[in-house]
């Protein structure tokens, strides 16, 4: 058996009951894993209150985690008992103490980066690797925007973009958030307090807008993010903590020849010489000190009640972390 956090029906951070699960034995290439470390991200939020369905209940949900290979099934050869290693895949259940995993998902951590780190950059440092190197690929001279530059993957996604030559404009809720985010990355902030964004971005860019936005936030920043767009730009919607967007007619986009992408981390992953080359490409600029991880804010893990209050009240900054 396993502690962990159940939801046996989809609703708010109430639903979820800290209990004991069933632990199987790893079958053929699967590994055991102890967690040290289980990140919190807003899929996992998608889970729990159903607009992201699951496959069935009751369910333990969570994509990310690090920790300790304990066993391994049959087949397993290019992993040792003791190795630490991290992931962000599918099928849900990091928020436990132990779990199965299949081992083609793990990828080992080097020397020098935390489990509590690991743990809390896989999926969203990943991400932020993905839509700047392969969804819209950005160039030195680009001016992008970036929502919720304070959050977990805004604060990658500007240092990163930083670091490639662009001129990076973020969009955040409040002052104190508008400090962070100029401290990684940002060349210009817009403190949107609930109101547009649209007049601001074309003042700063002199009415050209940007070539590529980045927009974790959906249906809130949607029709402000089209007319943010410089002509043939690029508008990727890689989240919808607001809410799903609206369905829209094509021809929308072609008062700026625009491009709209909706791409998904696990797509991006699902061969595994593609997870260790986007994985590999996240520790290695993380280890140059180009993108700097600040410690993780660290709930326990009987706490992701808190923790999933805490990041929709948006209430935190950076990653998350929960502590079994």
């Amino acid at each position: 058996m396993s502690k962990a956090i159940v939801i046996h029906a989809t609703g708010g951070p109430e639903a979820f009951r800290y209990e004991d699960a069933a632990l199987p034995a790893p079958t053929a290439g699967q590994v055991l894993l102890r967690h040290t470390a289980i990140g919190v991200n807003y899929i996992d939020v998608y889970h729990r209150s159903g607009l992201y369905p699951l496959p069935g209940l009751p369910a333990i949900i969570g994509m990310e985690g690090a920790g300790v290979v304990e066993a391994l099934g049959e087949g397993v050869s290019d992993l040792a008992v003791g190795d630490r290693v991290a992931y962000a895949c599918g099928p849900t259940g990091a928020y436990a103490e132990r779990r199965v995993v299949a081992a083609a998902q793990m990828v080992r951590i080097p020397a020098g980066v935390s489990d509590e780190i690991a743990a809390s950059i896989m999926l969203k440092g990943m991400t932020a690797q993905y839509l700047l190197h392969d969804t819209a690929p950005v160039r030195a001279g680009d001016t992008v925007l970036v929502h919720a530059a304070a959050g977990g993957v805004g604060l990658l996604l500007c240092q990163w973009a930083k670091h490639l030559g662009c001129t990076v404009i973020g969009t955040v809720g409040t002052e104190a958030k508008a400090e962070l985010a100029r401290a990684h990355g940002c060349d210009h902030v817009i403190v949107t307090r609930g109101g547009g964004f649209a007049a601001a971005v074309q003042k700063i860019t002199a009415g050209k807008g940007c070539r590529v936005i980045y927009d974790g936030i959906g249906k809130d920043s949607f029709a402000d993010s089209l007319e943010s767009l410089a002509l043939c730009g690029r508008l990727v919607c890689y989240g919808q903590a607001s809410g799903p967007i609206e369905p829209i007619a094509p021809s929308l986009l072609s008062a700026k020849s625009a491009s709209l992408s909706r791409p998904v981390l696990f797509h991006y992953t699902a061969q595994r010489a593609e997870l260790l080359r986007i994985a590999g490409s996240l520790f290695d600029v993380i280890a140059s000190g180009a993108v700097k991880v600040a410690p993780p804010t660290r709930y326990a893990l009987r706490d992701a009640a808190l923790a999933h209050a805490d990041l929709e009240g948006r209430r935190t900054t950076g990653q998350l972390v929960l502590i079994p």
